[in-house]
């Protein structure tokens, strides 16, 4: 296991590469149809999922000074609600996109120190508990992953398929 260069990160790590394993999991066998059906017209589809998860891993990049910007964040940016009239980008698109910006992300959480995880950062959410800075922001962003990987998981049980499977790439090194 790689280690970082700041020992705040050691649990961060851990979660980064297992959510990058749930993504591939979580995703597979889903079709472009049923990545867009919601369930009773009342959930978001899987394809807004993925986007979001995609687009959390653009906001870690930036946060640590990547300069990619995501191709998608028109629909995605800070949890944009679904909006049925939209036109999103495909889900092979979004694997891709993750795929691009991932490695990037991980080699970044690596070499990040403790000084610029402690850098103020306002997450706009107002809790007196949460420190407003890039390392609880980060944290914010894996919990969103988080949350949203277990929404895939529940919506690949009403959509009919098998759960995610926890089949470990050894290739993908992210």
């Amino acid at each position: 296991m790689d280690t970082p260069k700041s020992p705040k990160l050691d649990i961060i790590i851990q979660a980064y590469r297992m959510h990058s394993q749930s993504f591939k999991n979580a995703l597979s066998g889903i079709s472009e149809e049923n990545a867009l059906k919601r369930i009773d017209g009342n959930t978001n589809h899987v394809l807004w999922m993925a986007g979001n998860i995609v687009n959390c891993r653009y906001w870690i990049a930036d946060l640590l000074g990547i300069q990619d910007k995501d191709p998608n964040a028109e629909f995605f940016n800070e949890g944009k609600a679904l909006d049925e009239n939209l036109n999103y980008p495909s889900l092979e698109e979004l694997k891709k996109n993750f795929a691009e910006i991932s490695p990037k992300v991980y080699k970044s959480l690596l070499e990040v120190t403790d000084e610029d995880l402690e850098k103020p950062f306002s997450m706009g959410m107002n809790i007196p508990f949460v420190k407003d800075n890039v390392l609880n922001m980060v944290g914010m962003c894996i919990g969103r992953e988080d949350y949203l990987l277990g929404q895939i998981g529940l919506m690949r049980k009403l959509l009919g398929l098998k759960a995610m499977s926890y089949d470990l790439d050894e290739s993908l090194s992210y």
